[in-house]
């Protein structure tokens, strides 16, 4: 299954404090060793099922998870922290457990995800002094719809997009996987959601007095681009030798042009008689060729 690239980058500084340790390379591993349930359980000398029931009821605080290849969360812890728990509460490790304990486990409680997310909640922060940094580590637990009711300037959120923090080594790049490992990314508790929007609020105002988040300024917005003029097309040149051609005449819209109603070669027909001349016939004494015939009765 792809995942994502797992190097994280890490201060010179620190890595030459590690090394300066009197027992690197050896103790370095030690502290960092991180076991699954089953080997945790055995380092405690208890069953997996009682290790589990004291990891979901908040004893242990996982370190990281992955997915398995049929999509289960695998939770992993720190070794020296289990060996010390063991030693710290060997009350919890025999016998029957509490029953507060053991009434929080009944009503189905698990902190597994919740102390997972605390603790890389204050690695982010510790790796940071930035405040809008430090705003935007918090803001990644939450939701965007938990995010937009609390944060309600858009300059600012798109801020706190841009430095969100980037996710966990291992996490799977696509598919159901990622959508289960988003999930355990969340704050999913109505409480822990409280907690981390009034932490958000709090962080947001050390921000704001700090620099306030940049807005697009007006001047930024490109100009739109002229619409070019239509362009008359070329015409093909004429050819060399060839007289000047001009644009032909146009016709008058009011002087349809005359149509010939004889047929060539056919007969001719006798014309028919204009509207001015069937005028002067229909007048008294009027002539047939259109002069004035002498006067028959005018009373």
């Amino acid at each position: 299954m792809d995942r994502a690239p797992e190097r994280r980058p890490v201060e010179r500084a620190e890595i030459d404090r590690l090394k300066a340790a009197p027992d690197f390379p050896a103790g370095l591993r030690d502290r960092v060793r991180a076991v699954g349930a089953g080997e945790a359980a055995a380092l405690l000398s208890v069953a997996p099922t009682r290790f589990a029931r004291l990891a979901r009821t908040g004893h242990l605080s996982p370190v990281r998870f992955y997915l398995n290849r049929y999509r289960s969360v695998i939770w992993l812890y720190v070794a020296a922290e289990v060996t010390a728990f063991g030693e710290a509460h060997p009350e919890l490790l025999t016998g029957r457990l509490p029953a507060a304990l053991r009434e929080r486990e009944a009503a189905g409680e698990d902190l597994r995800a919740r102390n997972w997310r605390s603790r890389h909640l204050a690695l982010l922060l510790r790796g940071t002094a930035d405040p809008w940094a430090r705003a935007a580590a918090i803001a990644s637990l939450l939701d965007p719809d938990r995010l937009a009711e609390t944060v309600d300037d858009p300059h600012e959120r798109a801020l706190l997009d841009r430095l969100r923090p980037a996710p966990p080594p291992g996490l799977p790049l696509a598919g159901t996987a990622r959508e289960t490992a988003e999930r355990l990314l969340r704050a999913d508790g109505p409480d822990e959601i409280r907690w981390h929007r009034t932490n958000l609020t709090l962080a947001l105002a050390e921000a704001r007095a700090a620099r306030p988040a940049p807005t697009p300024s007006l001047t930024s917005v490109p100009a739109p681009a002229p619409v070019p003029e239509e362009q008359p097309l070329p015409q093909a040149a004429p050819p060399r030798g060839a007289p000047p051609q001009t644009a032909p005449a146009s016709r008058p819209p009011d002087r349809p042009r005359a149509r010939n109603t004889h047929p060539p070669g056919g007969p001719s027909r006798p014309r028919r008689p204009g509207l001015l001349e069937r005028l002067r016939r229909s007048l008294p004494g009027g002539t047939a060729a259109g002069g004035w015939r002498e006067r028959r009765d005018w009373g």
